[in-house]
C-alpha cells in the first residue's frame, strides 16, 4: 500500500508571521455571521476575538472584515484570503491525523519525504521496483515543502527526504548528502518558433508571456537570484499554483513556463528545451539525520532514488 501526502501549504500561509489564532478567529467570524457568535464557538469573550482579528489584520496591512451594527461582510482582501486559510487549516488538521496515525504503526511504514516536482518524476519508478521486492511492503510519502521535509526527518517521521541543498540547510541532527545539480528547462507548445531550437538563451525569453510556478516556491526564488537584473526584462504575466497547472497552461498556448529537469513531463504539445546564459540549476541532496540506520527497503529506495536522479541529469 502506497499513501501519498500532499505538500502543507498552511506553512507558506504562516511563513510570514501570520497569527495562527488569528486565522481562526477569522475563519470562525465567516462562518458564524457575528463577532458573538464566533466567540462562543472558540469559547472566548467578543473582546479576545476582536483582538485577534484586529491583530490579524494589523499583521497582513489589510482589512478583511466589513463590520457594521447589523453584520460582518468580507473585503476584497477577506475573499481573497478565505479559501487559502480554509484549505491550509484543514491541511494542518490532516496532517496531525497523519502524524498521530504514522505514531501508532511506524514500524510497519517505509517514510519518506521529498519534493512535489520529484514526486512523480523519480518516485513513481523506483516505488515500483521496491514493490517487486517487497509486495507487502505499506509505503507513505510526504511530497512536501523544504522546511516540512526537514521536520519529517528531524523528528523521525520520515526515514530521509529527497530536497534542495542551501547553505546553512541542515546541521545539528542532520545532514545532507549531494546529489548533483538539477537545471532548469523551458516548456513552451510544440508549435511555438522557441520549440525547434536546440536551445534556448534567456534573452530569447524577452517579450513571451511567461507561466510562474508559485512565487513562494523555492524554484521561482531560484530563478530571480540566478537572473539577477535579467528578471526585470521578462515578462511573467500568469502565475500557477503547481507544475501541472502551469503545462495546461502551456499547452493551451497561454504562455511558456520554467520547471526543474525532473518536474518537466511535457506529454502530447509541449516541448522541453534546455536553458542557458546563464544556465540556472538547483542542488539536489539527501537529507538524513546523522545516527540515521537504514533498514534493506529504506536502503534501496534512497540508493535507487539517488542513482535515478544522478541518470537523468547527466542524460539531459
Amino acid at each position: 500500500m502506497i499513501c501519498l501526502h500532499p505538500p502543507m501549504n498552511a506553512v507558506h500561509l504562516f511563513s510570514m508571521q501570520i497569527d495562527f489564532l488569528g486565522i481562526q478567529a477569522f475563519l470562525a467570524i465567516v462562518e458564524c455571521g457575528s463577532f458573538q457568535l464566533a466567540a462562543t464557538r472558540l469559547n472566548l469573550s467578543q473582546t479576545a476575538v476582536s483582538h485577534r482579528m484586529r491583530k490579524l489584520e494589523e499583521t497582513l496591512g489589510v482589512r478583511l472584515i466589513a463590520r457594521t451594527t447589523r453584520e460582518v461582510s468580507l473585503t476584497d482582501a477577506g475573499r481573497a484570503l478565505l479559501p487559502r486559510a480554509r484549505n491550509a487549516l484543514q491541511e494542518l488538521d490532516a496532517s496531525c491525523e497523519t502524524v498521530r496515525k504514522h505514531g501508532q504503526n511506524a514500524n510497519n511504514w517505509l517514510v519518506l519525504a521529498c519534493l512535489p516536482t520529484l514526486a512523480s518524476g523519480v518516485l513513481v519508478e523506483v516505488l515500483r521496483d521496491c514493490q517487486a521486492r517487497w509486495p507487502d511492503a505499506s509505503v507513505r510519502i510526504f511530497d512536501s515543502s523544504v522546511p516540512e521535509i526537514l521536520e519529517l526527518v528531524e523528528s523521525r517521521t520520515a526515514a530521509f527526504g529527497l530536497s534542495v541543498m542551501r547553505p546553512g540547510l541542515v546541521g545539528g541532527e542532520l545532514e545532507a548528502q549531494r546529489i548533483g545539480d538539477e537545471p532548469f528547462i523551458l516548456l513552451c507548445p510544440e508549435v511555438h518558433p522557441l520549440a525547434r531550437k536546440p536551445v534556448v538563451r534567456w534573452l530569447e525569453l524577452q517579450g513571451e508571456a511567461l507561466i510562474r510556478i508559485s512565487m513562494t516556491s523555492g524554484n521561482s526564488v531560484t530563478i530571480d537570484e540566478s537572473l539577477d537584473g535579467l528578471r526585470e526584462q521578462l515578462r511573467w504575466r500568469l502565475e500557477a499554483q503547481h507544475t501541472a497547472m502551469a503545462l495546461e497552461m502551456v499547452r493551451a498556448g497561454l504562455g511558456l513556463t520554467v520547471v526543474p529537469l525532473l518536474a518537466a513531463v511535457p506529454g502530447p504539445g509541449i516541448r522541453a528545451v534546455p536553458l542557458e546564459v546563464p544556465q540556472v540549476s538547483r542542488t539536489l541532496a539527501v537529507i538524513t539525520r546523522r545516527d540515521a540506520l537504514f533498514d534493506a527497503r529504506e536502503r534501496f529506495v534512497k540508493d535507487s532514488a539517488v542513482a535515478l536522479i544522478r541518470s537523468r541529469i547527466a542524460a539531459n
